[in-house]
């Protein structure tokens, strides 16, 4: 049987095949009638646009590249799928394919970047976890190229981003501590070339002062991104004397260790020193106990991340995409009242 082309699909409709491509393709220069019209006769018929005649027609190669955060980054797998799952089905809607581009250094990222855009192998670029200052960023702006960041960096006024208000969620967090008795709130940050690190402790130590709180630079500490680091980390503060009653960390796989480290000194979690973690990955409903954290819409922020870019491709105006998202609290079983004393300093650590 023959192939629908493009031109059998425009005599059916008595359309030109200008217009039954740009129907195809969203135009809002075209009725929302008619390119209704037009994408239930292709149903109809089995069309499937070529995507290489659509390439050589407009010259924007229809795949995204979205880079996936250097290993060193600790992006889990839990967090990185439903984001992927969200962005691919945006992308489908079009017809577009998402590439994923991995690279070992930011310059290496940059390269591959510059290699991608140069031959013309992607419409668009997708950035996730954006350092305060980021090559990346600089590279695309300067070669004008559609790019859609998850996240911020400085000079963020400039470019489209979507972004849960880091600052925001941290300080819930601190006050949610704080009305349950809880006076030394620790907290496991990030490196702070991050931005949403930055934003996490400014929302943290704000928050203490907010609450009367004084802030302690012994009840904090600064760790990868990753259970083991978490877990090292908040051992050393609950080895401080008097040690927190609580700890607010940065990112769940941290808070994960966070549970482990408590544990090994014979104390509960959420009884005995209370933790919260930020993210809402699903691994946390599995912790012992399930894990209290500040959630972030994954899935739904791809399939934004996925609308906004393919606007951009469309000319949209990069100012015109910059959303700002609030955190959910997910309250599951490792926040609870402090303890009248403070956590029990005289655990020995013992074997998991």
């Amino acid at each position: 049987m023959a192939r629908t082309s493009l031109k059998m699909l425009a005599d059916h409709l008595h359309l030109s095949q200008g217009t039954v491509s740009r129907a195809l393709n969203g135009y809002t220069d075209i009725s929302a009638a008619t390119r209704l019209r037009v994408r239930d006769a292709a149903r109809d018929m089995g069309y499937a646009p070529n995507p290489t005649a659509r390439r050589l027609a407009t010259g924007i190669a229809e795949a995204v590249a979205y880079v996936m955060p250097q290993r060193g980054d600790s992006m889990s797998e839990s967090f990185v799928t439903p984001l992927l799952q969200g962005l691919g089905e945006a992308l489908a809607g079009r017809g577009w394919d998402l590439l994923i581009v991995q690279a070992a250094t930011v310059p290496e990222e940059v390269a591959a970047l510059r290699r991608l855009t140069a031959t013309r192998q992607i419409g668009g670029v997708v950035l996730s976890r954006p350092r305060k200052s980021d090559a990346r960023i600089d590279f695309l702006r300067g070669a004008g190229f559609p790019f859609v960041v998850h996240g911020r960096s400085e000079g963020c006024a400039a470019y489209a981003w979507y972004d849960v208000d880091s600052r925001a969620a941290f300080a819930e967090a601190v006050g949610r501590l704080a009305a349950l008795g809880h006076r030394r709130i620790g907290f496991v940050g990030a490196p702070l070339h991050f931005t949403f690190a930055q934003d996490r402790r400014d929302g943290y130590r704000a928050a203490l002062a907010a609450h009367g709180l004084d802030a302690d630079p012994g009840l904090e500490a600064v760790a990868a991104l990753d259970d083991t680091a978490g877990e090292a980390a908040a051992a050393a503060l609950l080895s401080r004397d008097p040690a927190p009653t609580a700890l607010l960390c940065a990112t769940d796989p941290q808070a994960l260790g966070a549970l482990a480290a408590i544990r090994a000194r014979g104390m509960v979690p959420g009884r005995d020193v209370s933790v919260i973690g930020y993210d809402g990955l699903s691994i946390g409903r599995h912790a012992n106990p399930p894990l209290s954290t500040m959630a972030q819409p994954q899935a739904d922020s791809g399939r934004r991340l996925g609308e906004m870019l393919l606007a951009l491709v469309d000319g949209g105006a990069p100012t015109d995409y910059q959303e700002l998202h609030r955190a959910e609290f997910l309250r599951r079983d490792t926040d609870g009242p402090a303890p009248e004393s403070g956590p029990p300093n005289n655990h020995r650590e013992k074997n998991r």
